[in-house]
């Protein structure tokens, strides 16, 4: 099962959403890969921590990412592409890196030529496979169940082209303004990333790295980042927050669901995801989140120690930190349940 989370808008917190649901689900007993392909590379250097600088000039493992992963195939050599050595996490022996790369927009113009022109040259047949090639490879050395891929906020090629090879997608916002315009964009980009999918798994069959025939649907929206009072989000937060599932419920579930890009409503029932398809609403982490990116853990993994605060403000972190595990544990177990519907 490939999981990508996107959307237009930065800020939204697809690389903390993704990390986090990451671990959980590896925490849970799958084998977890992240993929990080978002060219600041904050996946990485959260999971990598003091590793990270080291990681991309050491002779060992500074070709072990994304970027070169699919090199081969971008610069029209013979070798084929093989599988990443990922960067693993002794906290949690179940998760698998595969590494963004800064540089990685260098292959934007090939791509996005490969991917929209009528007849490309036969050396660039290959380009809009080799990411799914990549993947499944690394996936069948480590044995991967989950991919969970974390995007820039970008309507790149990179973008349209590793959302396409997914099975389900998650789109997360802010409650602002500008996330309930990202949604109604969304609305119409998707369903035309969905259409050109379609086509390039045609017009790339018979290449070395032939398009995968998918059909990525929407797995839900996750609404974070806001703060809460008396256990409800305050009502500046609460009011966006009930815009953005109407423009949901309104604009982007039919937009969707025309071209066949969701599941039966009884599969989301069925998995605990509401009608309005808001599979999380997930509040501000605060104070935790500066401890837990400093140790490369979710802030649901803090020890007691680990939190390092004593007393009455202790005993209210631990009750926070507590919360998003149980938050996580019905987040992960809701994406277990769809996905065994694919």
């Amino acid at each position: 099962m490939r999981i990508v989370f996107f959307n237009h808008k930065g800020g939204v917190s697809k690389t903390t959403t993704t990390f986090h649901l990451g671990w959980k689900l590896a925490e849970r007993g799958s084998k977890v890969l992240l993929v990080d392909a978002d060219p600041q590379c904050n996946l990485s250097g959260l999971i990598m921590g003091e590793d990270f600088e080291s990681y991309y000039i050491n002779d060992l493992t500074k070709n072990q990412n994304l970027m070169d992963g699919v090199r081969a195939a971008f610069e029209g050599k013979p070798q084929p592409i093989s599988a990443v050595d990922c960067y693993t996490t002794e906290r949690n022996t179940n998760l698998f890196l595969l590494p963004g790369h800064p540089n990685l927009t260098e292959l934007e113009p090939q791509l996005s030529f490969a991917q929209t022109a009528q007849n490309v040259f036969a050396t660039m047949q290959n380009l809009p496979g080799s990411f799914n090639a990549l993947i499944s490879n690394t996936c069948n050395i480590y044995n991967i169940e989950y991919v969970l891929i974390d995007l820039n906020p970008g309507l790149s090629a990179i973008n349209q082209n590793l959302f396409s090879i997914t099975d389900l997608f998650i789109i997360p916002t802010n409650p602002d303004p500008f996330s309930l315009m990202a949604i109604s964009t969304l609305s119409s980009v998707i369903p035309r990333w969905g259409r050109s999918a379609e086509q390039m798994t045609e017009s790339f069959k018979d290449s070395s790295y032939p398009f995968p025939e998918t059909h990525p649907k929407l797995g839900g929206i996750v609404i974070q980042r806001f703060n809460v009072r008396n256990g409800q989000a305050t009502a500046p937060f609460r009011d966006n927050m009930n815009e953005i599932i109407s423009c949901v419920k309104d604009k982007l579930i039919p937009s969707l669901t025309d071209n066949q890009m969701t599941f039966e409503i009884n599969n989301y029932r069925a998995a605990g995801i509401p009608d309005n398809l808001c599979i999380a609403e997930i509040p501000d982490f605060q104070s935790l989140l500066p401890k837990s990116h400093s140790l490369g853990i979710p802030v649901f993994a803090l020890t007691d120690d680990e939190i390092d605060r004593t007393g009455t403000v202790l005993d209210q972190m631990i009750i926070k930190r507590d919360q998003f595990n149980a938050q996580f544990e019905e987040f992960a177990e809701k994406i277990e349940l769809l996905s065994s519907d694919e």
